[in-house]
């Protein structure tokens, strides 16, 4: 037992002394290995900044600058790998690392699909014109302004002040509606008055309303107001102006003043605005020839 621990003992010390004399000849490597190393980190830094400065030309989108900047400098990091371990002497070790690399980016291509899609969703979005950070814009039923576009999702900022990410695969192959891409937005009113009204009347005090109350609308004729249908309670009309804003808040504050501005005129000359009435009839109950009633 004696002789066994003896001899893997001396196998070991010989096995470190083999180790310290290949680290003692390669020194030199390492140390040089080592500077490369450093060096590179500042090289990836300052291709990040030059690559900014270069995509600050372009019309690319400014999260994608920094996606495209970051990339550009993993590269650099990654070329800077390699000539260490060609440093090293560890070419069979590169070899065998691309081999698993390319085993395992084809397994990984196949698991994120849908994460490659956004990715590539998000490159085109960044070519697109009319979609830019800042844009007002509406997108599979969310309505907001374009706070951020990375390589996964559309940062929407709703008129709540919530966030809404949308992956940018569904952006891109879904309708957009961009409310900032014209100098005016439209703003569409709906309401209803009683049968009763004298709806010649309604429509012109409507219109000389809106056109009061607003700056952006020079006249009458800028005013389109269409009577919609007969509903259960009122006869209903639509009224649509414009404004000098692409912001939907804007949009928003208009239609809220026009509301009140209408129903104060409304009331001032005794226009109804109806609202749903329900009329429950009672039938009297009777028990033969004599009138049921209910105790106190």
């Amino acid at each position: 037992m004696r002789k066994q621990f003896l001899e893997a003992w001396s196998k070991m010390i010989t096995k470190l002394e083999s180790w310290l004399d290949g680290l003692v000849v390669n020194l030199p490597n390492i140390v040089i290995a080592l500077i490369v190393f450093i060096s590179v980190l500042f090289v990836s830094k300052y291709v990040n900044k030059i690559t900014l400065k270069i995509l600050d030309k372009g019309k690319l989108q400014k999260s994608m600058k920094n996606v495209v900047a970051k990339l550009m400098a993993m590269i650099t990091v990654l070329v800077g790998l390699i000539l260490i371990l060609g440093i090293l002497d560890l070419s069979k070790t590169l070899n065998t690392i691309l081999a698993g690399a390319g085993v395992a980016g084809l397994a990984v291509g196949l698991a994120l699909q849908g994460a490659l899609a956004n990715t590539y969703s998000g490159i085109i979005l960044s070519y697109i014109k009319f979609v830019k950070l800042g844009d007002w814009i509406k997108s599979n039923d969310y309505e907001g302004e374009i706070v951020n576009i990375d390589l996964r999702a559309v940062t929407l900022k709703q008129v709540d002040n919530n966030l809404v990410y949308i992956p940018n695969k569904q952006v891109v192959e879904n309708p957009i509606k961009n409310y900032s891409r014209t100098s005016q937005s439209r703003v569409i009113l709906n309401c209803g008055v009683g049968y009763e009204s004298d709806l010649d009347f309604v429509k012109n005090l409507a219109v000389k309303t809106i056109t009061k109350h607003f700056d952006s609308v020079e006249s009458e004729d800028e005013v389109i107001f269409l009577y919609r249908e007969f509903g259960d309670s009122s006869i209903n009309f639509e009224l649509r102006y414009w404004i000098n804003s692409t912001s939907g808040l804007e949009v928003a504050k208009s239609k809220t003043e026009a509301i009140i501005q209408l129903k104060n005129t409304f009331d001032k000359n005794n226009i109804n605005i109806p609202f749903p009435i329900r009329t429950l009839n009672i039938p009297d109950m009777k028990l033969g020839d004599k009138m049921l009633t209910l105790a106190k």
